[in-house]
């Protein structure tokens, strides 16, 4: 899905975009992929690494907060990583305690087929790819990232301040931050006219 009418950005997604993608999802697997990441921001990469025991609690009850390992993230520009913890929105909530929590502590909560192995990223792309074009979204530059970049974006027009967006997302710098974030032309238009 090429990027380039997007000057290399991931498209921003809607609440429509967000429906229709998950309709044509397969698998509960890959529909509970797609959730996490509307819900969390989280990369695509990490959320694959997740093990059972960082979503759900050993009664089966969801964990209140998501744990991706430091081991399982992006590392920031000066080669470190960060465990990031992410509280549960509550319809993430409602999603994971009506989702069959697979049996084994220390699982891949998202296994491939191979022993001791999460699903591959390609993999995951290559279902989310055949949902976004099923759903006929194909021209829109919608990728993995657009996940991550559609919940800070969200945050920001939601008044959330770009240092409590830092927090959640475990980003190190603003910069990069900002580059997140998308300003609709009406926002602009909006604060010039507050003048």
């Amino acid at each position: 899905m090429p990027k380039n009418n997007r000057n290399g950005q991931a498209a921003i997604l809607t609440d429509s975009d967000y429906a229709r993608i998950r309709k044509h999802l397969k698998s509960p697997q890959h529909r509970l992929i797609w959730d996490i990441a509307k819900f969390t921001g989280e990369r695509w990469g990490a959320i694959l690494k997740l093990r059972v025991t960082d979503v759900w609690e050993q009664n089966g009850k969801p964990r209140s907060e998501i744990t991706f390992r430091a081991c399982t993230r992006k590392a920031s520009p000066d080669g470190k990583r960060q465990t990031r913890q992410v509280p549960l929105h509550t319809t993430l909530v409602e999603i994971l305690t009506a989702y069959k929590m697979p049996m084994g502590e220390d699982l891949f909560l998202f296994p491939s087929n191979l022993p001791d192995k999460s699903i591959s990223p390609q993999a995951a792309d290559a279902a989310m790819r055949r949902a976004i074009a099923s759903a006929g979204l194909e021209s829109r530059g919608i990728s993995t990232h657009s996940t991550r970049r559609t919940f800070i974006t969200r945050l920001h027009a939601a008044g959330v301040d770009l240092y409590t967006i830092q927090k959640i997302t475990g980003h190190k710098d603003l910069k990069a931050l900002g580059l997140y974030v998308e300003i609709s032309a009406d926002r602009v238009k909006g604060a010039i006219n507050t003048l």
